[in-house]
């Protein structure tokens, strides 16, 4: 098995980013080079805002921007029903409007900036673990009548017709989605943000944050910036600035794997589609194909940090549960990234105090509603707050670690019995 990740090891080149020296000022500062912070930043660019810097503490993205799945599509960790239910109608519609916006955004920033990310345009395929598929019509519906969104059914026959398994009874199609390579997204925002003047820095870790009279002062080894607002931006991988955003994110890991190459095999997976593949289960697996003819095959949530070779060996067994055929095939990569969740399951985009904002807890889905954040932020910071006050009642609860940590599992173990038992019902 090969070090590191596949997408670290098939990344085009990315030029490095100077580490920040010496005392700077400008009107944003951004801690966190990934997809919430470059996001953020190419949104105030678009709306004539240049005087931004970026401050990563490792390399652009190091953290989960960089080390995902790759899907791009609409919604959030918390589901469409419960969204609907904490926000009524209208706001519920407008928050996962957003979301869909978000994908058409993804889609078109990659055509604008030029970003070659080996983009698959050929949707998401929700798909059926068990007999029921009262699962994927409940789901449909409620789509169709509150958030005027239709993913097309796809039957049994046609699903095996299309993804050469029989382990589901059935899929709705997500056609308004796509994936692509997560690294090569993330450079290429960083490419588009530094193209536009704003100053990119890696290897800069920020160690204090304070009020400076209107502003704000952000402190690292050897360097200091002054900013009107400053953006926290850093996930699952926090930065250690405040005690209320720290305490309000699990960070929750996710394992991936990247196989060897099918080659001509691969036509026996992936027969009519290219889409990219996640199920109805709470422990759901989700794939899809690469370029070089691989899968990447993601799954499990655990609090557990655990080798590439256990990851190997987990996803492994996970993936001939639905593709037996493919006994004996090599994994060439496994690797774990960690997620920001809060308890809410929605992401925290908000202004903590006067020119202090922050986006996070993304749980899962962050490729497109990390654009749903920077759109937020900056469209707050030039003076339409509709967003921010539409997403305002997810605050920053306490995720009450280290106990938060161990309820998570629990909670995870627990829905896995349950996935269990539907199984055999």
């Amino acid at each position: 098995m090969q070090p590191g990740t596949y997408y670290s090891a098939t990344a085009r080149p990315s030029p490095p980013h100077a580490r920040i020296d010496g005392n700077v000022d400008c009107e944003v500062a951004i801690v966190g080079g990934g997809y919430a912070g470059l996001c953020t930043a190419l949104s105030l660019q678009d709306r004539g805002t240049r005087d931004i810097v970026v401050l990563e503490a490792e390399r652009i993205g190091h953290g989960a921007s960089g080390r995902n799945g790759g899907f791009v599509f609409a919604g959030y960790s918390l589901g469409e029903a419960s969204l609907l239910r904490q926000l009524g109608a209208d706001r519920a519609k407008r928050v996962y409007r957003a979301s869909v916006d978000a994908v058409s955004l993804v889609r078109n920033r990659v055509r604008q900036h030029g970003i070659d990310c080996d983009l698959v345009d050929d949707g998401v395929l929700w798909c059926n673990w068990f007999r029921d598929e009262q699962v994927l019509r409940a789901r449909q519906q409620l789509l169709e009548i509150n958030y005027g969104e239709r993913w097309e059914f796809i039957p049994g026959e046609q699903l095996s017709a299309m993804l050469g398994t029989t382990r589901y009874s059935a899929a709705l199609h997500e056609r308004n989605a796509f994936h692509l390579h997560p690294l090569d997204y993330v450079n290429g925002l960083a490419r588009a943000v530094a193209g536009q003047g704003a100053r990119l820095h890696e290897r800069s870790k920020v160690t204090k944050l304070a009020t400076d009279g209107a502003g704000w002062k952000v402190t690292l080894d050897g360097a200091m910036v002054r900013a009107k607002h400053v953006v926290l931006c850093c996930g699952g991988y926090l930065a250690g600035l405040r005690r209320d955003i720290d305490r309000s994110v699990l960070p929750i890991a996710t394992y991936v794997m990247a196989t060897a190459p099918l080659g001509a095999r691969m036509a026996d997976i992936f027969k009519s589609t290219r889409a990219a593949v996640y199920d109805t289960r709470f422990a759901f697996d989700y794939y899809r194909p690469l370029a070089d003819t691989r899968i990447l095959w993601g799954g499990r949530i655990s609090i557990l940090d655990r080798s590439p070779q256990s990851v190997a060996k987990l996803l492994r067994r996970d993936l001939l549960k639905v593709y037996p055929q493919l006994e004996g095939i090599a994994i060439d990569f496994a690797w774990s990234g960690l997620m920001s969740y809060a308890r809410h399951e929605m992401p925290q985009v908000r202004e903590l105090e006067p020119g202090l904002w922050c986006a996070q807890a993304f749980g899962g889905h962050g490729v497109a509603t990390t654009t749903t954040g920077g759109e937020t932020i900056a469209r707050a910071i030039h003076g339409d707050r509709t967003m921010l006050d539409d997403l305002a009642s997810f605050g920053l609860p306490s995720a009450h670690k280290p106990v938060g940590f161990l309820a998570a599992q629990a909670t995870y173990t627990w829905l896995q019995y349950q996935d269990v038992r539907r199984e055999g019902a």
